[in-house]
């Protein structure tokens, strides 16, 4: 198992500045991370720094609330992908989700899958905000809206992934998207844990230390 190659390197911060971003890109090429995931002003350039690498450029989309309207996260996917994106990470319309609008959820996610033109879609539930019903009940809408991934959590919330959350997720997906566990990931050993609950990436500020038993 190549840890490596789990890890979403993320710096979403607002006062990331340009050398920051350069330092992030420069680790994940060195460890040959997944991808780097910052926010959407930082795509080209990731995508000039990255050119020669495996590392992949994820961004967000909708983030961190999801309440945009749904023409405007198509807007951000489509630019996003234009500025050269492997990936996008979108929130969820969560109130909606809350007030039983499954309709309007899983159209805003096919907004943002459509313009993103074949590249991978991960979906933020947020689940802190949720309940066990609720979760399923965004996971299942996720698959239906033919979304790639299902994600844990904006890791700006209340808190971010748990292991029972990525276990439920996994089941309620049953193999037709993957999994994807994000905040508060900070050791060997939580990711660890992670990997065995069912996650297939894990979204982290820490990708290094990820990598360094205890």
């Amino acid at each position: 198992m190549k840890l490596n190659r789990y890890i979403d390197h993320t710096l979403l911060k607002a006062n990331a500045v340009k050398a920051d971003i350069k330092t992030l890109c420069e680790e994940a090429m060195t460890h040959e991370f997944a991808s780097v995931c910052v926010n959407s002003c930082w795509v080209s350039y990731c995508r000039e720094l990255l050119k020669n690498s495996r590392v992949k450029v994820c961004t967000v989309i909708g983030f961190p609330l999801g309440a945009m309207s749904t023409s405007a996260k198509a807007f951000e996917a489509k630019q996003a992908v234009l500025d050269g994106a492997d990936e996008l990470d979108m929130v969820i319309n969560i109130g909606e989700l809350k007030a039983g609008n499954y309709d309007a959820v899983q159209k805003d996610i096919e907004a943002v899958v459509t313009a993103a033109q074949g590249a991978c879609v991960k979906v933020i539930l947020e689940n802190c905000l949720l309940s066990e019903a609720e979760i399923i009940k965004g996971c299942e809408l996720c698959v239906a809206a033919n979304a790639d991934y299902v994600k844990t959590s904006t890791g700006f919330s209340e808190h971010g992934a748990t292991v029972s959350d990525v276990k439920l997720m996994k089941e309620a997906v049953k193999g037709r998207c993957k999994v994807k566990a994000a905040g508060g990931i900070s050791s060997y050993e939580e990711m660890m844990e992670m990997l065995e609950a069912g996650a297939d990436r894990i979204g982290t500020s820490k990708g290094k230390k990820l990598l360094e038993p205890k």
